[in-house]
Protein backbone atom coordinates (compact mmCIF):
# COMPACT_ATOMS: atom_id res chain seq x y z
CA UNK A 1 0.00 0.00 0.00
CA UNK A 2 2.79 2.40 0.93
CA UNK A 3 4.52 1.57 -2.34
CA UNK A 4 1.37 2.53 -4.23
CA UNK A 5 1.04 5.78 -2.31
CA UNK A 6 4.65 6.61 -3.08
CA UNK A 7 4.22 5.71 -6.74
CA UNK A 8 1.14 7.82 -7.34
CA UNK A 9 2.43 10.50 -5.01
CA UNK A 10 5.34 10.92 -7.41
CA UNK A 11 2.88 11.17 -10.30
CA UNK A 12 1.04 13.86 -8.32
CA UNK A 13 4.27 15.82 -7.77
CA UNK A 14 5.22 15.57 -11.43
CA UNK A 15 1.78 16.84 -12.41
CA UNK A 16 2.09 19.61 -9.83
CA UNK A 17 5.41 20.76 -11.28
CA UNK A 18 4.00 20.63 -14.79
CA UNK A 19 0.95 22.71 -13.88
CA UNK A 20 2.98 25.25 -11.92
CA UNK A 21 4.78 26.08 -15.16
CA UNK A 22 1.46 27.45 -16.43
CA UNK A 23 0.41 29.10 -13.18
CA UNK A 24 0.28 32.57 -14.78
CA UNK A 25 -2.08 31.27 -17.47
CA UNK A 26 -4.31 29.71 -14.80
CA UNK A 27 -4.22 32.94 -12.80
CA UNK A 28 -5.23 35.05 -15.80
CA UNK A 29 -7.95 32.55 -16.63
CA UNK A 30 -9.23 32.85 -13.09
CA UNK A 31 -9.37 36.65 -13.27
CA UNK A 32 -11.18 36.59 -16.61
CA UNK A 33 -13.65 34.03 -15.28
CA UNK A 34 -14.79 36.58 -12.76
CA UNK A 35 -15.54 39.05 -15.54
CA UNK A 36 -18.49 36.96 -16.57
CA UNK A 37 -19.85 37.60 -13.08
CA UNK A 38 -20.49 41.12 -14.31
CA UNK A 39 -22.77 39.64 -16.96
CA UNK A 40 -24.37 37.38 -14.33
CA UNK A 41 -24.87 40.37 -12.02
CA UNK A 42 -26.52 42.46 -14.75
CA UNK A 43 -28.67 39.58 -16.01
CA UNK A 44 -30.00 38.51 -12.63
CA UNK A 45 -30.46 42.10 -11.50
CA UNK A 46 -32.83 42.47 -14.45
CA UNK A 47 -34.56 39.19 -13.57
CA UNK A 48 -35.14 40.26 -9.98
CA UNK A 49 -35.99 43.87 -10.83
CA UNK A 50 -38.07 45.16 -7.95
CA UNK A 51 -38.83 41.65 -6.70
CA UNK A 52 -37.37 40.70 -3.38
CA UNK A 53 -37.26 36.98 -4.19
CA UNK A 54 -37.47 34.60 -7.13
CA UNK A 55 -38.51 31.01 -6.38
CA UNK A 56 -37.92 31.74 -2.70
CA UNK A 57 -34.34 32.98 -3.09
CA UNK A 58 -32.98 36.51 -2.81
CA UNK A 59 -30.67 38.12 -5.36
CA UNK A 60 -27.76 37.77 -2.95
CA UNK A 61 -28.39 34.02 -2.63
CA UNK A 62 -28.48 33.58 -6.41
CA UNK A 63 -25.37 35.69 -6.98
CA UNK A 64 -23.56 33.74 -4.25
CA UNK A 65 -24.49 30.55 -6.10
CA UNK A 66 -22.69 31.72 -9.26
CA UNK A 67 -19.62 32.92 -7.36
CA UNK A 68 -19.36 29.54 -5.61
CA UNK A 69 -19.94 27.81 -8.94
CA UNK A 70 -16.84 29.43 -10.45
CA UNK A 71 -14.71 28.48 -7.44
CA UNK A 72 -15.91 24.86 -7.46
CA UNK A 73 -15.35 24.60 -11.22
CA UNK A 74 -11.69 25.50 -10.73
CA UNK A 75 -11.41 23.16 -7.73
CA UNK A 76 -12.85 19.98 -9.28
CA UNK A 77 -13.69 20.65 -12.96
CA UNK A 78 -12.18 18.28 -15.52
CA UNK A 79 -10.99 20.82 -18.08
CA UNK A 80 -9.11 18.76 -20.67
CA UNK A 81 -8.42 15.40 -19.10
CA UNK A 82 -10.51 13.62 -21.76
CA UNK A 83 -8.36 15.06 -24.56
CA UNK A 84 -5.13 14.23 -22.73
CA UNK A 85 -6.22 10.61 -22.30
CA UNK A 86 -7.33 10.50 -25.93
CA UNK A 87 -3.92 11.75 -27.08
CA UNK A 88 -2.08 9.14 -25.02
CA UNK A 89 -4.22 6.36 -26.50
CA UNK A 90 -3.96 7.53 -30.10
CA UNK A 91 -0.21 8.21 -29.88
CA UNK A 92 0.59 4.91 -28.17
CA UNK A 93 1.84 6.57 -25.00
CA UNK A 94 -0.28 4.24 -22.87
CA UNK A 95 1.96 1.35 -23.92
CA UNK A 96 4.33 2.16 -21.08
CA UNK A 97 1.51 1.55 -18.59
CA UNK A 98 0.89 -1.91 -20.02
CA UNK A 99 4.43 -2.99 -19.18
CA UNK A 100 4.72 -1.49 -15.71
CA UNK A 101 2.84 -2.07 -12.43
CA UNK A 102 0.98 1.22 -12.79
CA UNK A 103 -2.78 1.59 -12.74
CA UNK A 104 -3.59 4.00 -15.56
CA UNK A 105 -6.73 5.37 -13.89
CA UNK A 106 -4.86 6.05 -10.63
CA UNK A 107 -2.02 7.69 -12.56
CA UNK A 108 -4.33 9.99 -14.51
CA UNK A 109 -6.38 10.78 -11.40
CA UNK A 110 -3.17 11.80 -9.59
CA UNK A 111 -2.38 14.20 -12.45
CA UNK A 112 -5.94 15.53 -12.31
CA UNK A 113 -5.67 16.18 -8.56
CA UNK A 114 -2.40 18.07 -8.98
CA UNK A 115 -3.92 20.28 -11.69
CA UNK A 116 -6.98 21.02 -9.57
CA UNK A 117 -4.80 21.91 -6.59
CA UNK A 118 -3.05 24.55 -8.68
CA UNK A 119 -6.21 25.97 -10.27
CA UNK A 120 -8.13 25.76 -6.99
CA UNK A 121 -5.51 27.83 -5.16
CA UNK A 122 -5.09 30.32 -7.98
CA UNK A 123 -8.83 31.04 -8.22
CA UNK A 124 -8.66 32.20 -4.61
CA UNK A 125 -6.37 35.08 -5.65
CA UNK A 126 -8.95 37.01 -7.73
CA UNK A 127 -11.63 36.04 -5.20
CA UNK A 128 -9.66 37.67 -2.37
CA UNK A 129 -8.93 40.73 -4.53
CA UNK A 130 -12.56 41.16 -5.57
CA UNK A 131 -14.14 40.25 -2.24
CA UNK A 132 -14.40 43.88 -1.02
CA UNK A 133 -16.54 44.58 -4.11
CA UNK A 134 -18.56 41.36 -3.86
CA UNK A 135 -19.20 40.85 -0.16
CA UNK A 136 -22.24 43.13 0.08
CA UNK A 137 -23.94 41.05 -2.63
CA UNK A 138 -23.18 37.68 -1.04
CA UNK A 139 -25.33 35.62 1.31
CA UNK A 140 -23.21 32.99 3.02
CA UNK A 141 -24.50 30.11 5.12
CA UNK A 142 -22.56 28.91 8.15
CA UNK A 143 -24.48 25.79 9.22
CA UNK A 144 -22.02 23.21 10.57
CA UNK A 145 -23.95 20.26 9.11
CA UNK A 146 -23.80 21.88 5.68
CA UNK A 147 -20.01 22.08 5.64
CA UNK A 148 -19.72 18.54 6.98
CA UNK A 149 -21.81 17.31 4.02
CA UNK A 150 -19.99 19.46 1.45
CA UNK A 151 -16.69 17.61 1.96
CA UNK A 152 -17.87 14.14 0.79
CA UNK A 153 -20.09 15.81 -1.84
CA UNK A 154 -17.09 17.61 -3.34
CA UNK A 155 -14.95 14.47 -3.23
CA UNK A 156 -17.56 12.43 -5.06
CA UNK A 157 -18.22 15.28 -7.49
CA UNK A 158 -14.52 15.25 -8.35
CA UNK A 159 -14.71 11.50 -9.02
CA UNK A 160 -17.75 12.00 -11.24
CA UNK A 161 -16.06 14.86 -13.09
CA UNK A 162 -12.89 12.90 -13.73
CA UNK A 163 -14.73 9.62 -14.30
CA UNK A 164 -16.84 11.06 -17.11
CA UNK A 165 -13.75 12.63 -18.71
CA UNK A 166 -11.98 9.27 -18.38
CA UNK A 167 -14.88 7.47 -20.11
CA UNK A 168 -14.80 9.88 -23.04
CA UNK A 169 -11.04 9.47 -23.26
CA UNK A 170 -11.51 5.71 -23.43
CA UNK A 171 -13.70 6.14 -26.51
CA UNK A 172 -10.48 6.80 -28.44
CA UNK A 173 -10.01 3.04 -28.55
CA UNK A 174 -12.99 2.98 -30.95
CA UNK A 175 -13.11 6.49 -32.45
CA UNK A 176 -10.36 8.63 -33.96
CA UNK A 177 -12.03 11.84 -32.78
CA UNK A 178 -13.98 12.33 -29.54
CA UNK A 179 -14.62 16.06 -29.80
CA UNK A 180 -18.27 15.63 -30.76
CA UNK A 181 -18.93 13.42 -27.71
CA UNK A 182 -17.15 15.87 -25.40
CA UNK A 183 -19.07 18.88 -26.74
CA UNK A 184 -22.36 17.03 -26.26
CA UNK A 185 -21.38 16.11 -22.71
CA UNK A 186 -20.38 19.72 -21.95
CA UNK A 187 -23.74 20.96 -23.22
CA UNK A 188 -25.61 18.49 -21.03
CA UNK A 189 -23.41 19.33 -18.05
CA UNK A 190 -24.00 23.07 -18.51
CA UNK A 191 -27.76 22.62 -18.70
CA UNK A 192 -28.39 19.74 -16.29
CA UNK A 193 -25.52 20.59 -13.95
CA UNK A 194 -26.87 24.01 -13.03
CA UNK A 195 -24.16 26.05 -14.75
CA UNK A 196 -26.59 28.14 -16.80
CA UNK A 197 -29.18 28.66 -14.06
CA UNK A 198 -29.83 27.10 -10.63
CA UNK A 199 -31.80 23.91 -11.15
CA UNK A 200 -34.23 24.74 -8.36
CA UNK A 201 -35.79 27.28 -10.75
CA UNK A 202 -37.08 24.36 -12.83
CA UNK A 203 -40.62 23.04 -12.34
CA UNK A 204 -40.63 20.45 -9.56
CA UNK A 205 -41.09 17.48 -11.93
CA UNK A 206 -38.08 18.42 -14.06
CA UNK A 207 -36.01 19.16 -10.96
CA UNK A 208 -36.77 15.70 -9.56
CA UNK A 209 -35.79 14.10 -12.89
CA UNK A 210 -32.51 16.02 -13.00
CA UNK A 211 -31.79 15.00 -9.39
CA UNK A 212 -31.60 11.39 -10.55
CA UNK A 213 -28.95 12.09 -13.21
CA UNK A 214 -25.17 12.24 -12.70
CA UNK A 215 -24.87 15.78 -14.07
CA UNK A 216 -26.85 17.06 -11.07
CA UNK A 217 -24.05 15.84 -8.80
CA UNK A 218 -21.17 17.19 -10.86
CA UNK A 219 -21.63 20.83 -9.92
CA UNK A 220 -25.11 21.78 -8.78
CA UNK A 221 -25.33 19.53 -5.73
CA UNK A 222 -22.13 20.63 -3.92
CA UNK A 223 -22.64 24.28 -4.89
CA UNK A 224 -26.31 24.33 -3.86
CA UNK A 225 -25.39 22.58 -0.63
CA UNK A 226 -22.62 25.06 0.08
CA UNK A 227 -24.71 28.15 -0.68
CA UNK A 228 -27.88 27.12 1.13
CA UNK A 229 -30.11 26.39 -1.86
CA UNK A 230 -30.55 22.90 -0.40
CA UNK A 231 -31.85 23.78 3.03
CA UNK A 232 -33.47 20.57 4.28
CA UNK A 233 -30.94 18.37 6.16
CA UNK A 234 -33.21 15.35 5.59
CA UNK A 235 -32.41 15.49 1.87
CA UNK A 236 -28.66 15.30 2.29
CA UNK A 237 -28.18 11.58 3.01
CA UNK A 238 -30.46 10.38 0.17
CA UNK A 239 -28.70 12.72 -2.27
CA UNK A 240 -25.27 11.58 -1.10
CA UNK A 241 -26.40 7.99 -1.64
CA UNK A 242 -27.51 8.75 -5.20
CA UNK A 243 -24.22 10.54 -5.79
CA UNK A 244 -22.29 7.52 -4.51
CA UNK A 245 -24.35 5.28 -6.81
CA UNK A 246 -23.28 7.33 -9.83
CA UNK A 247 -19.65 7.33 -8.69
CA UNK A 248 -19.67 3.52 -8.62
CA UNK A 249 -21.45 3.24 -12.00
CA UNK A 250 -19.10 5.71 -13.69
CA UNK A 251 -15.94 4.13 -12.28
CA UNK A 252 -17.08 0.63 -13.25
CA UNK A 253 -17.93 1.86 -16.74
CA UNK A 254 -14.47 3.40 -17.11
CA UNK A 255 -12.85 0.17 -15.93
CA UNK A 256 -14.95 -1.86 -18.38
CA UNK A 257 -14.05 0.40 -21.32
CA UNK A 258 -10.35 0.23 -20.41
CA UNK A 259 -10.28 -3.57 -20.47
CA UNK A 260 -12.42 -3.79 -23.61
CA UNK A 261 -10.36 -1.14 -25.33
CA UNK A 262 -7.10 -2.92 -24.62
CA UNK A 263 -8.38 -5.88 -26.65
CA UNK A 264 -8.48 -3.60 -29.68
CA UNK A 265 -5.29 -1.74 -28.94
CA UNK A 266 -2.20 -2.38 -31.05
CA UNK A 267 0.90 -1.50 -29.08
CA UNK A 268 2.91 0.42 -31.67
CA UNK A 269 5.19 3.26 -30.67
CA UNK A 270 5.36 4.79 -27.19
Amino acid sequence: MFASLTKYGQAFLIGLQSNLVYRVNFGIRGFFSFFHLIVVFILWSAVYGSQGQVAGFSFAQTFTYFVALIVVQFMIGAFNEDYQISEEIRNGLINQFLLKPVNYFAYRFSIYLSARLVTGLLILVPLVVLYPLLHQHLALSFDAWRYAAVVPALMMSALIQFGIAYIFGMLSFWFLEIQGFVILSMALESLLGGQIFPLDLLPRTFFDISAGLPYFYQMYFPVALLTGRISDPALIVPMLQIQLFWVVIILLTGRFLWHRGLRLHTAVGG
